[in-house]
């Protein structure tokens, strides 16, 4: 499994591309680059998995759900409402997200991949600054967890 770490500003160009950072992509199969967008349930911002991870997680949700369920019917079809396929292309190692889901999240001009484990958040760069903890912040959360 691809663990992503680290923190990337990216600039949408005028057609709505960005470049997927280099050091994200080098650690990805290079045989299938092939990335699943989605917005993230709880945060104001998108969730980016391989595709590899996204048909793993997939499967192991559906296990869990009976789809003569009602309710588990309708879950599984808004989880994956709203997801795009996107691939970085192969000349600059472009992507393109769909401008609904940025608009989402409040993407203007600049947006940053947050590479958290098995998956890279996108969030707009406003968004993810004024999300972030204080120290102090960080560790009463620490305290918490640790109950």
């Amino acid at each position: 499994m691809v663990k992503f770490i680290g923190e990337y500003i990216g600039k949408l160009d005028d057609k709505g591309r960005v470049v997927f950072p280099a050091d994200f992509k080098s650690l990805m199969d290079a045989t299938d680059t092939r990335l699943i967008v989605r917005k993230d349930v709880y945060e104001p911002c998108l969730e980016m998995f391989t595709y590899q991870e996204w048909e793993r997680q997939s499967e192991e949700l559906k296990a869990r759900l009976n789809f003569f369920n009602r309710e588990h019917a309708r879950f599984w079809r808004e989880y994956m409402r709203n997801r795009a396929l996107v691939a970085p292309d192969g000349k600059l190692g472009r992507i393109t997200i769909p401008k609904k889901l940025l608009q989402e999240i409040g993407v203007q001009k600049e947006l940053v991949f947050f590479g958290n484990d098995h998956k890279i958040e996108i969030w707009s760069k406003e968004n993810f600054e004024r999300e972030s903890l204080t120290a102090d912040g960080l560790a009463a959360l620490a305290e918490t967890l640790s109950k």
